[in-house]
């Protein structure tokens, strides 16, 4: 065989292939899918139990939304740093003890520091652990991204999140009771007392938004809102990072 021919190879030639780059990760696209086009409630759906269950005041779903951006932030983390080392096969079990573990250091640190309000959230801190948003997004992006890009996804994501948990809570807690950020100082503390505030004075009050179903019209309205503003302003919804098809599956 000549030398010509010796070049041209497979095994030579594939020496002269560069390596393909990894796309680079749009951070602007993630934060818009976080607070907006894929956001948890807005977009996806999730986590309308916790939503709709704890949301009769501001002050709870704030805590509710830290809390699980806390997780989302850890878990995208540690999901990322752990998943070369994790095979397919037993990827959602390892996920959701990974999940399991850091919302139980979550609801021990509520607990210590901010018990009042530990009380008030009661059994919707360890359910974090069944959240469907944060299983999601580690299967979807923080198993197959760098720790910095699960980082920031997890953050956003989180906001997102506690946006619509506070923007639920005030819409209720308004209606419901005519009072914004009612006992704020059990989850801020003290020196945000000012943000408790009585918007509606001698209000008797509109008991249906206080409960669940009042959750679930006030949810309708605010997400009706949303295709208004997207239709208004012609906004089009790309699909989110982290949701095309994988290998093998169809669009």
């Amino acid at each position: 065989m000549s030398d010509a021919a010796a070049k041209d190879t497979p095994k030579n030639a594939a020496k002269d292939i560069p390596e393909v780059e990894k796309e680079r990760v749009d951070y602007k696209r993630l934060t818009i899918d976080g607070l907006w086009s894929n956001n948890v409630v807005f977009g996806q759906l999730l986590a309308l139990c916790p939503l709709l269950a704890v949301t009769g005041t501001a002050t709870n779903g704030l805590g509710m939304g830290l809390a699980t951006t806390a997780v989302m932030v850890v878990s995208g983390l540690a999901v990322s740093l752990l998943r070369n080392a994790v095979t397919p096969e037993i990827r959602i079990p390892a996920f959701v003890l990974i999940i399991a573990a850091i919302v139980t250091l979550v609801d021990m640190a509520m607990n210590a520091w901010v018990h009042e309000l530990y009380k008030v959230l009661g059994l919707f801190i360890p359910l974090i652990v069944t959240n469907c948003a944060i299983l999601g997004r580690a299967e979807a992006f923080a198993s197959k991204e760098g720790a910095i890009p699960a980082l920031f996804d997890g953050l956003v994501m989180g906001i997102g999140f506690t946006f619509v948990l506070v923007l639920l809570g005030a819409v209720r807690e308004i209606i419901g009771s005519g009072t914004l950020f009612a006992n704020a100082p059990l989850l801020l503390g003290d020196a945000f007392a000012f943000l408790e505030t009585t918007l509606i004075e001698d209000y008797r009050g509109f008991l249906l938004f206080i409960l669940p179903p009042g959750g679930f019209l006030a949810l309708g309205f605010i997400l009706a809102g949303k295709r208004l503003i997207e239709a208004r302003f012609d906004m089009d919804v790309e699909e989110p990072i982290g949701c095309a098809p994988t290998e093998g599956e169809t669009a």
